[in-house]
């Protein structure tokens, strides 16, 4: 069965938030990525502004819940209104249980990013539903994350 947890958007102070966040709830971080990290590309470059910007983070906060954000790049900044900074993340447990809740839900909305391997191991979209509610589904395949 699918988990799913809240991603919060932040447009610069992502990391000064989830110290905030780690203060309250302790834990550690098992990961924190910027977009400097990202492998760079002719597409889309990151920016020498945006490279120190958090691209993912994430605190346990139980064994179910997770905690995670990003900043947004300046690219998408114009988008960013607080109230509208956060996705609901759902981690499925297969690639075909991935698919299915990202073509159910999706229908009627908005992909803004197909269901695709990333550089980063995982099968991932995003899209917002019919209902103007954004969300991100991901599936960590167990054989490319061993790699890692």
């Amino acid at each position: 069965m699918a988990t799913v947890n809240v991603y919060l958007t932040f447009n610069g102070n992502c990391k000064e938030a989830f110290d905030f966040y780690k203060s309250v709830f302790g834990g550690d971080f098992p990961f924190v990525g910027r977009f400097g990290d990202m492998p760079s590309g002719d597409e889309n470059p990151i920016a020498d502004e945006d490279k120190d910007r958090i691209m993912h983070i994430n605190l346990p906060i139980s064994k179910e819940t997770i905690l995670m954000g990003s900043d947004t790049t300046r690219e998408w900044a114009a988008d960013y209104k607080q109230g509208n900074n956060f996705s609901i993340s759902v981690n499925a447990e297969s690639r075909t249980e991935a698919d299915h809740i990202f073509s159910g839900l999706s229908a009627g909305g908005m992909v803004t990013m197909p269901m695709e391997n990333t550089f980063w191991g995982a099968y991932f979209g995003m899209f917002v539903d019919q209902f103007g509610i954004s969300w991100m589904i991901n599936y960590d395949d167990p054989a490319k994350m061993q790699h890692q």
